[in-house]
């Protein structure tokens, strides 16, 4: 054995018995790995942990538990060349979903085994790090809406059910958006920042081409004038997302920058990575090469010429 890593693991996390969880984790894991496992409580977050584990020189950081875990955990590996793991046990699991890595504990386990890693952006939303997305209105009052025991009860459908509740209080407000080259004013519901997103985040799919290695940040505005256009937007971009087409209906735009600064008029607040923050202006700015993260080896692709051996064969290269 001579791989070693910190294990991050939320007990709290997802609908399942964390016991068990943890248990499947370290049956896999450490027949090859050595592993220094820290789980979070109430007062010590996967942040703080992370942290430490950096300070300490670990060699491979790996995170356990719903997105706000592996958000934290994430954002304090970011910039220090350490390999970062990650385990979905949550409801939604955003962040293995945007990043390709299977949400299932054997299968995640089993991409960190084979070790192959990739180098991705992330970026700084008012001071804080931030490696999926930062949502503004809509999804920003939906997230806080859906809080842990709905979340606990029913999964992924307290998104849901939240969302068509905010539905019933949509509100526009006033954008102001600057970008390094522009300054763009419009009136919209949602506004969102992603770096990365996985389909199921619609409204961060406006161009349905999320990209989370290029050095840039991808904004989606949604700005229906009612609630049946606000129904029709969400299933629009949900439909070109899944098939990998941008959006065409007026009421949604998208641009791509490095850095945005976003005003609204009333403030709205913000949800950076699932986490809910106060109403203020917002300055958010793309870290390129920021994390080293452990994905699936990309299978061969199957020869697409085979001409060898046929009777008489001549190639004359042009």
């Amino acid at each position: 054995m001579n791989r070693s890593a910190c294990l991050i693991f939320n007990p709290v996390a997802g609908q399942g018995d964390p016991e068990q969880e943890l248990a499947q984790i370290r049956s896999i894991l450490e027949p090859e790995i050595e592993l220094d496992i820290h789980l979070t409580t109430k007062d010590v977050g996967a942040g703080e942990l992370a942290i430490a584990a950096v300070k300490r020189g670990a060699s491979a950081i790996i995170a356990s538990g719903g997105d706000g875990t592996l958000s934290a955990a994430a954002a304090a590996v970011m910039g220090t060349d350490i390999p970062f793991g990650v385990i979905s046990r949550g409801t939604a699991n955003a962040f293995a979903n945007a990043l390709g890595i299977p949400d299932t504990i054997t299968d995640a386990c089993k991409v960190i085994l084979q070790g192959s890693t990739r180098i991705i952006d992330a970026a700084e939303c008012n001071g804080y790090p931030m490696v999926l997305l930062a949502g503004i209105g809509f999804e920003a009052e939906t997230v806080e809406l859906a809080d842990r025991d709905a979340k606990n009860r029913l999964g992924v459908m307290a998104y849901i059910l939240a969302g068509l509740q905010q539905l019933r209080n949509l509100s526009s407000f006033e954008v102001e958006i600057e970008t390094e080259d522009k300054i763009i004013t419009t009136i919209a519901s949602a506004v969102t920042v992603a770096n990365a997103a996985p389909a199921t985040s619609v409204l961060a799919q406006g161009n349905a081409g999320i990209i989370f290695d290029d050095g840039l940040l991808d904004m989606t505005i949604v700005a229906p004038a009612t609630k049946a256009a606000a129904i029709a937007s969400a299933f629009h971009l949900f439909q070109t997302a899944s098939s990998g087409s941008a959006a065409e209906r007026d009421d949604i735009g998208y641009l791509r920058a490095k850095q945005f600064k976003i005003t609204t008029n009333p403030p709205q607040k913000i949800a950076i990575d699932g986490e809910v923050l106060e109403a203020a202006p917002v300055e958010i700015k793309c870290i390129p090469g920021a994390l080293k993260i452990f994905v699936p080896s990309v299978e061969e692709l199957e020869p697409f010429e085979k001409l060898e051996g046929l009777p008489n064969l001549v190639i004359q290269e042009k």
